[in-house]
């Protein structure tokens, strides 16, 4: 197994409630991969990991990678979510089922950790402490508030704050929450190898930025738009850059359309989805990374972009201004072609004084590692949750 009795359990058995599909294909369990990278760590502090999520019978997508643990199960959840109306519809007619699927699941197990944003969260989000006393909710997105979030997502952040949940809520954010149960917490899905490959690649970067990058899901919230827009607006006044465009979505072909009609197609490529390593060898290749977001939660490509030391954009929300602070980067406002396309072309443009930008941003971004990610987690969910006996067996009942 993965535990020795030196390091003993947090909990015999750990329902993990997510929205995120999980892929079942060949023998293995796949899900994205920065999900697959952390959820490993949660699985290292139980005996048995139960994950009621989305489950689907095919090939993972490029982006997904395999979920290194030997003790997991998974208890399908409906997959619902969508604006259109067949798919609110859809979600209402089988809630009984997602409520009964979710109630079994957690009568099965000692502990549970929800992950909010999201459909199958929020709903563990109030089954939870009906049927749990030791559980943990860890809030993926923006933990303040921005504008025209969606209803569901403040009513969320709500509940976790409330005397409802009344247990650890792991959140991005800078500073302690004036609620106790709220914990400033930070994942990373680099290890320690990865960060010493993070360390060379910024110790050898040029001084011109003449390539970015953008890493993320293509979608309208990511505001990639905005990003072609001002690349083509740069290309009008002399300054052409690259730009590389990793991930994929349901704006793909809607960008791929703004790139070819604002004459731009020859500078932005698009890469699709890629597995992790390929994603490294992108921050390698860049100069810089621009992320255009209208919101965003601990961006963990800001974050990877940074301990490779890239020149690093980010919109001025959530924590980003954090992040990037103390020269570690630049901020703009989200949806603002104008004020992105000056950013660039200030960095585009400068001199010597990019390498003290590049040093702060690795300097900072290099503590953060997976292997930290699990020892703080042990210690926070060990100060609040009593360790089991190791050695008993363990019983499955799902």
């Amino acid at each position: 197994m993965r535990q020795s009795p030196a390091r003993p359990w947090i909990c015999e058995r750990l329902l993990v409630v997510t929205h995120v599909p999980h892929f079942a294909w060949h023998g293995r369990v796949s899900a994205y991969s920065p999900y697959a990278i952390e959820i490993a760590e949660w699985a290292a502090l139980a005996r048995q990991v139960v994950i009621a999520s989305p489950m689907r019978r095919a090939a993972p997508p490029a982006d997904c990678a395999v979920i290194k643990a030997d003790n997991i199960v998974l208890v399908r959840q409906p997959e619902t979510g969508g604006h259109s109306l067949r798919a609110k519809l859809r979600q209402v007619a089988l809630l009984p089922w997602s409520v009964l699927a979710l109630a079994r699941a957690m009568r099965t197990v000692d502990a549970v950790h929800v992950r909010c944003p999201g459909n199958i969260g929020l709903l563990g989000a109030l089954l939870a402490p009906i049927a749990c006393r030791r559980r943990v909710a860890k809030y993926a997105g923006q933990w303040s508030a921005f504008p025209n979030e969606p209803w569901s997502v403040q009513l969320q952040r709500w509940i976790l704050r409330s005397r409802w949940w009344a247990a650890p809520v792991l959140v991005y954010d800078s500073a302690p929450s004036a609620t106790a149960h709220v914990v400033p917490f930070f994942a990373s899905v680099l290890n320690s190898a990865h960060i010493a490959r993070a360390r060379t690649a910024a110790q050898r970067r040029r001084r011109a930025i003449s390539r970015i990058l953008y890493v993320g899901r293509l979608t309208e919230q990511k505001n990639v738009a905005i990003l072609i827009r001002a690349l083509a607006m740069l290309r009008h006044e002399g300054v052409a850059v690259e730009c590389v465009v990793v991930g994929d979505g349901p704006e793909r072909s809607a960008l791929l359309s703004e790139v070819q009609s604002l004459g731009v197609g020859d500078q932005v490529r698009f890469d699709g989805a890629c597995d992790q390593d390929a994603v490294l060898a992108r921050y390698e290749w860049a100069d810089a990374l621009v992320l255009p977001s209208e919101s965003e939660g601990w961006p963990k490509a800001l974050a990877e972009a940074m301990a490779f030391g890239l020149c690093c954009i980010g919109p001025n929300r959530g924590i980003i201004p954090w992040m990037l602070g103390e020269g570690r980067g630049v901020v703009v406002t989200p949806g603002l072609v104008d004020e992105l396309a000056t950013a660039i072309r200030s960095l585009a443009t400068a001199g010597d004084e990019l390498s003290a930008m590049r040093a702060a941003a690795a300097d900072w971004a290099q503590q953060f590692t997976i292997e930290r990610f699990g020892s703080t987690l042990r210690q926070v969910l060990g100060s609040h949750w009593y360790p089991v006996d190791s050695t008993r067996p363990a019983v499955l009942r799902v």
